[in-house]
């Protein structure tokens, strides 16, 4: 452990935020009051990885604090905490304090300014509990956090289940932490998971999705899908998705599993994925259990629009907004049609790549077929179209030949025809049939002849 204190005695503050986070410290130290960085940010610097935020934990009051500094943003005033402002990089600055009962099972009913050893007491997991001078290398240390960062556990500071029913979103923290690290949760923190995770449920549907993000756009996704079902979370929050376990595939298309094992191999396969990819991907099977048939073989007939429906509540559910949820619902509707691509005429293949997620839709089917069969022959077929289109032309949907302005120039009444008229006129020129307003316009005459 020593080693480790040295490396952050060493360790430098060349990054903007630590910067501005050093000269807030120092402010702060200057006025005679204590100022340490706290919590995740120690840990990194622990871990010898890239710190994004730095949060300070201090002995000063926020009405002290508000006074220290210019540019400030009174966020939580009466939990003590004030966002300071400092070469554009915000530092949240929070006073020491131990907190009342909570009765939400996310906020404290009442806090109480404090010391540095009753505010280590009162946070979620030993690792995330250090407190670090900037300016002396001085570490705290108050529960042991030393230790379980070298061993690789996560442990609620305390009695876990006191610790889940003070603050319920730190049931999904726990499983984030464990896989983004590689560490095992402790027996009795996991066993307080298992019996609260009902109380994740009087959590808001927004700080669940966040959570749920962070989980499946991070590393070891799949343990981390494993570890949700174990813990009870993933039944109260995403029971479609635990609903595809012990739910059987044909075994010459899924050597690999259930539709469980599908999709947790499904999400380790994906490269660096967005939140909507992620999200997709974890949704992608989600409409096999209620379509499952047996005959011949089993069956799951339609359950990509089955599965896209499903998909479309869980977002509303989880307050995804609008462009999110079209998205992630997109990706499940279209997942199947890879299936197709070579038969696909030339101006439907057109219009399937066009799509404004389409790189996201092939890395999905990319990430499907590894983790079943195998086949990449249509992931290539369609990577290699997308490249040969985009190389012959900017835009794989030209623009239009034709429009309802001229139809109605050729006597044309606006109505349901038109649509029918402009599809085949695209189909045609996407299909290189014809290459100009004239020939769209031929086209139009003889086979929509108006009377």
């Amino acid at each position: 452990m020593d080693v480790m204190l040295e490396m952050i005695k060493q360790f430098p503050i060349d990054k903007p935020m630590e910067k501005a986070a050093l000269s807030v410290a120092k402010t702060l130290q200057d006025a005679g009051y204590a100022a340490y960085w706290v919590g995740g940010c120690v840990r990194n610097k622990l871990m010898n990885m890239e710190t994004e935020d730095v949060d300070i934990a201090t002995g000063a009051p926020p009405e002290v604090i508000l006074k220290l500094f210019h540019k400030t943003i009174s966020v939580g005033a009466q939990f003590g905490v004030v966002v300071v402002i400092v070469d554009d990089c915000q530092i949240e600055v929070a006073t020491f304090r131990s907190d009342g009962a909570y009765l939400d099972n996310r906020h404290p009913s009442e806090v109480h300014f404090a010391d540095v050893r009753s505010d280590a007491l009162r946070r979620d997991f030993t690792i995330n509990a250090f407190f670090w001078d900037p300016v002396s290398g001085e570490l705290f240390d108050f529960v042991n956090g030393q230790d379980d960062l070298e061993k690789g556990i996560i442990r609620c500071i305390g009695a876990a289940e006191k610790r889940f029913r003070e603050d319920a979103l730190r049931l999904l923290r726990a499983i984030r932490f464990s896989t983004r690290f590689i560490f095992r949760i402790e027996k009795e923190t996991f066993r307080a998971i298992q019996k609260n995770a009902s109380l994740i449920q009087n959590i808001s549907a927004e700080r669940i999705r966040d959570e749920l993000k962070k989980i499946f756009t991070g590393p070891n996704r799949g343990a981390a899908l494993i570890l949700l079902e174990l813990s009870g979370l993933l039944r109260e929050t995403l029971p479609e998705v635990q609903a595809l376990k012990n739910v059987p595939q044909p075994e010459a298309f899924h050597p690999e599993g259930d539709c469980f094992d599908h999709t947790r191999f499904a999400l380790d396969w994906l490269r660096h994925p967005s939140p909507i990819l992620a999200l997709g991907c974890l949704f992608h099977d989600i409409g096999k259990p209620p379509t499952m048939t047996r005959g011949e073989r089993i069956r799951f007939d339609g359950h990509s629009k089955t599965g896209a429906m499903m998909a479309e509540h869980i977002c509303r559910r989880l307050a995804f907004s609008n462009a999110d949820r079209t998205a992630i619902i997109d990706l499940v509707a279209r997942h199947m049609h890879f299936l197709s691509v070579k038969e696909m005429k030339l101006s439907t293949l057109k219009k399937f790549l066009s799509h404004p997620n389409i790189e996201e839709d092939i890395e999905l089917h990319r990430a499907d077929c590894l983790a079943s069969h195998g086949d990449l022959e249509n992931y290539y077929f369609c990577f290699d179209k997308l490249e040969e289109f985009r190389r012959e032309k900017k835009d794989i949907i030209p623009p239009p030949l034709l429009t309802g302005d001229d139809l109605i120039k050729e006597g044309y009444t606006p109505g349901p025809l038109f649509k029918k008229i402009l599809n085949r006129v695209q189909d045609a020129q996407l299909d290189g049939e014809i290459k100009t307003h004239e020939e769209a316009i031929s086209l139009v005459r003889r086979e929509f002849p108006a009377h």
